[in-house]
């Protein structure tokens, strides 16, 4: 899916199964919705944000017996983006734990935190409000967060999202 991603930010998308970060990365990265299945390992592409900005997105399985993989993935991070599914909310402690987790990972200090509340277009989803009060993000006093609303079947707020993420690069 890209060129040689060494020459980018390194963004890291990670989250729990069915979170909806490989369908993010798809229509990010070619504008469609594509069929996806759960992520066995990673997939990879450069994201142009515009003619001088581009990103690389690392999209890494989020199943609970790849999670333990994740910490490979971490060396050159430039920033986290966790991808949470916001209609669903008994998942949300199991999130909570795995964002926790990741977070306190030494590579990881200091690196910005993106999280996506994914499937805003569903009815009964909660607001950015209650997500990042089940995730606890007001403890991350150590690191520049932010919490967007998305969707990644319709691409609302993608690419905002992305360009803060940017933004949040720099200033670290």
């Amino acid at each position: 899916m890209g060129q040689n991603s060494s020459s980018y930010p390194q963004v890291i998308l990670m989250g729990l199964d069915f979170a909806g970060k490989s369908t993010l990365l798809a229509k990010l990265l070619t504008g469609m919705v594509m069929e996806t299945s759960p992520t066995v390992g990673f997939n990879a592409g450069n994201l142009e944000l515009d003619k001088k900005t581009s990103l690389t997105l690392w999209d890494v399985g989020g199943q609970r017996g790849m999670r333990t993989n994740w910490k490979y993935y971490l060396d050159d991070c430039r920033a986290l983006v966790f991808v949470v599914d916001s209609s669903d909310s008994t998942r949300m402690p199991e999130a909570h734990k795995a964002l926790k987790k990741v977070l306190s990972d030494e590579r990881l200090e200091g690196v910005p935190l993106m999280v996506l509340a994914n499937k805003k277009d569903l009815p009964n989803c909660m607001t950015i409000r209650e997500v990042s009060k089940k995730l606890d993000l007001r403890s991350y006093t150590d690191r520049l967060w932010e919490i967007q609303a998305c969707s990644a079947v319709q691409g609302l707020g993608l690419q905002q999202a992305f360009i803060s993420v940017n933004k949040m690069i720099q200033r670290s």
